[in-house]
């Protein structure tokens, strides 16, 4: 899918703002704080229904608004048009459309217009805990696969309620066994589900991932994920039943595949504790575009590929690598931001693909060049 048109209304910086691109590369320029992640983002609320940032939709309404809109028009790969729009208001919440018929779950819409965004943020992925490599996860397999997707969502409903239930019992005093019984059937058949999935991801994944690491890189270090989950080595239902005192006591669910962790290593150490900055956000890019390459072979859609300050911290090798790669006709759309047009201006020389540039200003003002 090809974004043609963006309009925003109270989204974030912006009061309103429209926008038309090209069909291949797209750079917003501009100091920092002016807005230029901004649009990305809401290209992102467009495609995956939230922000890539903040979690709660209230705290992307512009300043002192009740609502925010966005809508995009796009052309698929027959020249129809597509028309898809979010909104949010105070007290009404979200909604979603798609040619103006309001969509009846949001996860109906997750894969229509995969995306793959990287960004400074990414480094949580290597700083932060389990949850944000899992989140890695299923999003990429939720953006080609659907039954996916609503097994994690099962799965996330059935552990809350096996959860409150275990906060129940500990307040009353009392056991239900039969009831948490259940919730362990349920659990254990979404749950096991999703670990297969997983593990068939994890197996295709890996040499993707590290042909793009070792092509940015120029080297021949051995970068490497692996799958690390409970369910390796133990039956689901034996952890349940082994756990039972310890989950009482905790009052949630302690084991299951929502511990399940996506460990980085880096010539057999992890990466976070011996990789350079240099080296962490090679292997960033890396996983990403190697997203790219995953959602595009499964779900036969090339993403959008939104590029937010990526050259920060690059040495002229890596960048050179990256330019290389994004210029290559594998990808599709390209969004990018940077803090400096020289820098914008030289790599576009470098390559013959259509592209716009804007220039973004403190006000949200954007010039076009």
């Amino acid at each position: 899918m090809i974004l043609e048109q963006l309009t925003l209304a109270n989204f974030k910086n912006y009061e309103q703002a429209e926008f038309s691109f090209s069909a291949k590369i797209n750079c917003f320029v501009g100091n920092n704080g002016v807005g230029k992640t901004n649009i990305l983002d809401a290209i992102h609320y467009l495609s995956m229904c939230k922000s890539y940032f903040n979690s709660a939709d209230s705290q992307n309404i512009r300043h002192n608004e009740q609502f925010f809109s966005i809508r995009g028009i796009f052309t698929g790969s027959s020249d129809n048009k597509e028309e898809i729009f979010c909104g949010f208001k105070r007290q009404r919440g979200k909604i979603m459309r798609r040619n103006r018929k309001e969509y009846n779950r949001l996860a109906d819409h997750i894969g229509f217009i995969p995306v793959v965004m990287v960004t400074p943020s990414d480094s949580s992925l290597i700083t932060e805990g389990s949850e944000e490599r899992r989140r890695l996860i299923d999003a990429i397999i939720s953006q080609y696969d659907k039954h996916y997707l609503d097994d994690l969502i099962l799965y996330n409903r059935v552990l809350l309620q096996r959860n409150k239930a275990l906060k129940s019992f500990a307040f009353s005093g009392s056991f239900d066994v039969q009831m948490l019984e259940v919730y362990n059937e349920q659990l254990v058949d979404v749950g096991n589900k999703i670990f297969a999935k997983r593990k068939e991801f994890f197996d295709s994944f890996l040499p993707v991932f590290q042909k793009y690491y070792n092509f940015i890189a120029g080297t021949d270090e051995m970068a490497r994920l692996e799958y690390e989950s409970q369910l390796n080595n133990a039956d689901f239902t034996t952890l349940l039943s082994q756990n039972i005192n310890k989950d009482r006591a905790l009052e949630y669910t302690s084991a299951g595949i929502h511990k399940d962790d996506m460990v980085l290593m880096l010539n057999e150490y992890p990466v976070k504790r011996i990789a350079s900055q240099g080296q962490q956000k090679t292997y960033l890019v890396a996983l990403k575009l190697a997203e790219f390459d995953f959602i595009e072979k499964h779900s036969a859609k090339k993403p959008i590929l939104l590029l937010d300050d990526i050259f920060d911290k690059f040495d002229a090798e890596r960048v050179k690598q990256i330019i290389n790669l994004a210029s290559d006709k594998h990808f599709g759309q390209i969004f990018i931001t940077d803090t400096e047009t020289e820098r914008i201006q030289k790599i576009l020389a470098e390559i013959s693909f259509e592209h716009k540039i804007f220039t973004v200003d403190k006000t949200g003002s954007i010039k076009i060049t």
